[in-house]
């Protein structure tokens, strides 16, 4: 992808990148280091191969993330964030930090509303 294609929003090329909620949670999986496939498609529960997969390859194309293939039987795929995809874990921090404060208020507004 090219700088030129990108949007002028700044917001809007993040929400680009990241369009599926696959992607946050690939990136903070993988930001606890190099994962094989089955490792992320356990960890991330009911994600499909197919749609792991095409995650995968978008966040490849995107550099995002890296991928090596092991020369060996059975084949071996690991996953790797780039410098590139280690720079989202200030945005996967806030949105946990955002998330855990809104589930707070959520709490106390229920202890309100009884």
């Amino acid at each position: 992808m090219l700088s030129k294609d990108l949007p002028k929003c700044p917001v809007e090329t993040t929400l680009m990148m990241l369009n599926t909620r696959w992607k946050f949670l690939i990136i903070k999986d993988l930001l606890t280091g190099t994962k094989r496939f089955g490792e992320l498609k356990n960890s991330l529960g009911k994600i499909t191969q197919k749609v792991l997969t095409s995650n995968l390859r978008e966040m490849e194309d995107s550099g995002l993330v890296e991928r090596k293939v092991w020369a060996q039987i059975p084949p071996r795929v690991d996953y790797t964030l780039t410098d590139i995809g280690y720079s989202l874990a200030v945005v996967l921090d806030s949105m946990a930090e955002w998330g855990s404060a809104y589930k707070q208020l959520l709490k106390i507004i229920e202890k309100r509303n009884k």
